[in-house]
Parts: structure tokens; sequence; C-alpha cells
């Protein structure tokens, strides 16, 4: 079975596929200087209850936007799953031409987000994700990358909101109700709802007129459904597509299992 990890700047995830579909899927909040013992009490008691063990693991893929957090889970991969984990750069075989300035810039995300819906659902198309930024990124038909935007997330502009004017506290995300705001919550959230739903749309629109051909777009990220539906320009959602990219990226990159270190945590007994 084949464990990948997805650490963003907000959350990690894990998640393991056994070949035909995912057996589990689990999140924790990111924290850069969390160990790989920490990581491991955290996973292996989530394994335990999907009925798996370390040593199931056979393979393993993490794709980080986070340089603090990689050291302690290639270890976490290395010394509790005895497998040398796959880490996604722009410099492996992704199966696609990277046309932009400079690849060794683009976070591992948007590539395997590119990855991910182009063999899932074909293209030309565009991945909106709604993370810690909000970014838009545009696939051809032939799979290559073209970049694209990168916008501050729902939830930072909420915090800079809060911080930056001293009388407005600190708000949920929701679809408000109507867009004017009687008082100053329901204000907050129309401003943020809204104007976020404009922005995609508007950026869209911006990104089809500019592009030689026709795009899909796609959105994921734990917000998407929440954004697609109040807009028909998102045509669909998929939240597992990061990890849908580094599974599809382990199968053209494999990684052989290592024999060493804590050999006895892979039996699970």
């Amino acid at each position: 079975m084949l464990l990948v990890i997805d650490a963003g700047n907000t959350n990690v995830v894990a998640a393991v596929h056994d070949g035909a579909e995912w057996r589990g899927i689990w999140r924790i909040a990111t924290e850069p200087e969390r160990t790989s013992d920490e990581y491991a009490v955290w996973l292996l008691a989530l394994l335990g209850h999907a009925r798996l063990k370390p040593a199931d693991i056979g393979a393993a893929a993490i794709g980080t936007v986070v340089p603090n957090a990689l050291y302690h889970l290639r270890r976490l991969c290395r010394d509790w799953f005895s497998v040398e984990p796959l880490v996604a750069w722009a410099g492996l075989d992704w199966g696609f031409a990277i046309r932009v300035d400079n690849p060794g810039e683009v976070g591992a995300d948007r590539l395997l987000n590119a990855l991910a819906a182009h063999q899932l659902y074909g293209g030309p198309l565009m991945v909106i994700d709604f993370g810690t930024a909000t970014t838009f990124d545009v696939v051809d038909a032939d799979g290559g990358y073209h970049g694209g935007v990168i916008a501050p997330g729902i939830n930072l502009s909420i915090e800079a909101l809060h911080r930056a004017a001293a009388q407005l506290p600190r708000i949920g995300i929701g679809r408000p109700q109507s867009v004017i705001g009687r008082s100053t919550v329901p204000a907050m959230q129309s401003g943020i709802y809204w104007g976020y739903v404009g922005l995609v749309e508007g950026l869209v629109s911006r990104i089809r007129a500019e592009f030689p051909t026709p795009l899909k777009v796609l959105a994921t990220g734990g917000l998407a459904p929440l954004f697609a539906e109040a807009t028909s320009l998102i045509e669909r959602v998929d939240l597992e597509l990061t990890l849908h990219g580094l599974r599809l990226l382990a199968a053209r990159n494999p990684r052989r299992a290592i024999h060493r270190g804590r050999m006895h945590r892979r039996d699970g007994e």
C-alpha cells in the first residue's frame, strides 16, 4: 500500500491507498517542528482504527510547501515504515512539461494538482485550490503546466481584517443570506464570501480570455464546496485532488523500500 503525505501551511494530510481506493484520509494541524515520533503516535493510532499495520505500507510519497516539516516527515517514513519516501519537486518525471520561467519555484501542491487534474479529468483546464493561499493553475490539453495566479487565502484575509481593524471581530466563514449586511458581522461575512466569489469569477474570466483554448474549471481545497455552490463557473469539486497527484507521481517515480532503522516497528505487533 502507498502512504501519501500532503503537508500544507495549515494542515498535514496523510492517506493510504491500496491500489484501488483510499483506505483512510487523516488531518492534523501543521506544526513545522513536530517530530517524526509525534507524527507516528498520531498516524499509527489512526492506521489501527482502519485495521492497517505499518507493515502494510510498501511505499510513501511526500508533497510539502513547508520546508521545515520535510525532515521530520522523511524520518517518519524511514523509521516507522522502513520506506524511502518520494519527495515531490520539479525535477521528477511528471509526464508533462512545466512551461514557466523557473520550474523550481512552483509549489509542489500546484504541480500535484495539475498532474491529477489532467489524468482524471483531461485538459485543457484550470484548477482553483482554496487553501492557505487561493491558487489558480492552468493546464493545457497535453497536461503541460502554464502557471497561474496566487491570491491570499480566505482565512488569511479574515485574520488580516481582524488584526488591522481594532473594532472588527474575528469571524467564521459562511454564506450570508444577503449581500447587504445590517450589522458588523454579516457585513464582514458578506465582504469575505461574496468578495471571494467575485475574485474567483473575475480571475476565471480573465484567465479564460487570455488562454487560447477553452478551459474547464475544477476546484479543490476544504472550502471549495462552499464557494462552488455560489458560482456556475466551477464545474467540478475534487477534495482529494492533491492526494491523487501524489499517488500518480509515486507510480511514475517508484522508490525502493529500505531495510534499516526501527524494523521491529514495521510488524505492528
